[in-house]
């Protein structure tokens, strides 16, 4: 298992007691967002649809890259990987 951090937006961060970093232990994307649920019931739902799949609008990278260009949940993780959650904004008129 490796050290991880999840950088929370601040949307989410009532779900996380205004954490704006939460560090983990996880081997893969999937466990990170497991471990970051098992702290902060409810977050996992604002993350992931009821498939238990990242929401459309909802983005998430470790380090620059988008984990829909890489294995998804199953993108396996290092020590000191910093993953962000990205939830889409809209807006206009």
């Amino acid at each position: 298992m490796a050290t991880v951090s999840l950088r929370i937006p601040s949307v989410l961060r009532n779900l996380t007691n205004g954490q704006e970093t939460i560090s983990v232990s996880a081997g893969t994307v999937e466990q990170a967002i497991a471990a970051l649920e098992a702290g902060n019931p409810g977050i996992k739902a604002r993350i992931c649809d009821d498939a238990g799949k990242v929401k459309k609008f909802v983005n998430v990278f470790v380090g620059e890259e988008d984990i829909r260009f890489l294995d998804g949940l199953a993108t396996v993780l290092k020590d000191g990987d910093l993953l962000d959650i990205v939830p889409a904004i809209a807006g206009g008129r």
